[in-house]
């Protein structure tokens, strides 16, 4: 183990509470993070401790068919859980070379229609920074598929966009972009969140826009319209600062909302209220 790993896979203490509830939009409750062999808090730990500083929602993603199988047997026991479903676009090139996407889209659709709160389609998109060349086209025709399926059910599309920015939107414009849809863990500057909320996105920050280096992610959510905004974890990965490189879990959204407040330069409680507001108008409604 090295000098630091205890560091690392420490809890970080709980943020002050939020004067008024928001949702964690994407959160991964099943998975362990590298260097850990179990995630981090048991689901219903995890979920009281998010409750307890004004975080009593959670958008649960599972992005490849176990995990998403694993979403929606969840939502039984926790009434706190909506669902999203899709093939991460990493997930994508392996399913085509094993010519199984018809079948694994197909079990998609069915899990959407499984239940009322399986309220997304997603993560799906374009990842160009792990999967090379060879896979990008794999990801178009997947990422193609699950826009198909997200308007064919009234889903919500919660896009994963690493370093392909310009082909996401290249795609979608293809393609046709569904009534609601979400840049998950908005990774651009304000003009390409420009390109995005002029095609209907809502834009939804992370922990990283806490990070010292994403003065471009702060440009981005300082001009963004109060009602496009989400937040999320994308828990157990991108823990905000001061905690960066610790574990991640949906109990540390207040200190992402206090960040995002203080760069809009808007009273906390009002701007938790909106997006609140937004992440129920985002998903088709509350839960």
């Amino acid at each position: 183990m090295s000098p630091n790993a205890g560091a690392r896979t420490e809890r970080p203490p709980a943020p002050e509470p939020l004067p008024h509830p928001v949702v964690d939009n994407h959160c991964h409750l099943d998975i362990a993070r590298g260097d850990l062999e179990t995630p981090a808090l048991p689901v219903a730990e995890a979920i009281t401790a998010a409750a307890a500083v004004g975080v009593p929602r959670i958008v649960q993603i599972g992005c490849d068919l176990e995990r998403a199988r694993w979403a929606v047997a969840a939502l039984a026991d926790h009434p706190q859980l909506v669902a999203g479903v899709a093939l991460h676009p990493n997930e994508a090139p392996l399913v085509v070379a094993a010519g199984r996407l018809d079948d694994a889209m197909a079990e998609l659709e069915q899990l959407v229609r499984s239940h009322d709160r399986v309220r997304a389609v997603g993560e799906t998109g374009l990842d160009f920074f792990r999967t090379g060349e060879d896979g990008i086209a794999a990801q178009v025709e997947s990422f193609r598929r699950h826009i198909d399926l997200a308007k064919r059910t009234d889903s919500t599309l919660v896009i994963h966009d690493r370093d392909a920015h310009d082909a996401v939107l290249r795609v979608l414009d293809e393609e046709g972009a569904p009534e609601r849809w979400v840049m998950h863990c908005f990774s651009g500057d304000a003009a390409f969140a420009r390109a995005c909320l002029d095609r209907g996105a809502h834009l939804s920050f992370a922990g990283t826009v806490t990070f010292g280096n994403a003065g471009h992610l702060r440009e981005a959510l300082a001009m963004a319209p109060q009602d496009r905004l989400l937040v999320e974890t994308d828990a157990p990965f991108l823990t905000p600062a001061p905690h960066r490189g610790r574990l991640n879990a949906s109990y540390l959204i207040p200190i992402t909302m206090r960040l995002m407040a203080q760069v809009r330069g808007e009273d906390l409680g009002e701007l938790c209220a909106a997006v609140e507001a937004n992440t129920d108008r985002a998903f088709g409604g509350s839960w």
